[in-house]
């Protein structure tokens, strides 16, 4: 296993919208190996989720560990179950000291298919719904600054702007 490059605010990367994996690619090493490194990354960097184009990957993958719950989800969609909302901050691992509040749904059904082919069909709530649209949302190049409040939006990006990795 190998701990990836982050990539950080400003990266392109991070603005495209990943490709689905091939159904015919999903078994292949290359994506077994993309999600132990990944894994790795995540854990080196103490976060609780990652996606693929965090690390410069476009293809629609993310990792997470939240309360315990640890898998990898490859070509995932995400629909809202009922209406209820959680409000709490959030945090990016592609955007390091820098954060703020976001509304999410509260309870999510996630699908997509694991490595190994194996589909993925689970209800999750709380801090994993949140990882689920959270990195979902990176697979579709948007960031979590993005759902903030005007003001809070102007607060993280004048933090941003001075922070040490930003100005490297």
């Amino acid at each position: 296993m190998t701990k990836l490059a982050m990539r950080y605010f400003g990266d392109p990367v991070l603005r495209t919208v990943s490709d689905p994996i091939p159904e015919d690619k999903i078994g292949d090493d290359t994506y077994r190996t993309l999600v132990a490194d990944m894994l790795e990354t995540m854990d080196a960097y103490g976060g609780v989720g990652l996606a693929a184009n965090q690390v410069g990957v476009t293809k629609r993958v993310f990792v997470y560990d939240c309360e315990g719950d640890r898998g990898h989800i490859l070509n995932p969609t995400w629909e809202a179950v009922g209406e209820e909302t959680q409000t709490g901050g959030e945090g990016c691992l592609s955007i390091p000291d820098v954060g703020g509040t976001v509304t999410r749904a509260e309870t999510v059904r996630v699908t997509g298919v694991t490595v190994y082919g194996e589909p993925v069909d689970r209800t999750v709530s709380g801090l994993l719904a949140r990882c689920v649209q959270h990195e979902t949302d990176h697979l579709d190049g948007v960031l979590f600054i993005q759902h903030l409040s005007k003001e809070e939006r102007k607060q993280a990006m004048a933090a941003i702007r001075n922070a040490e990795w930003f100005n490297q």
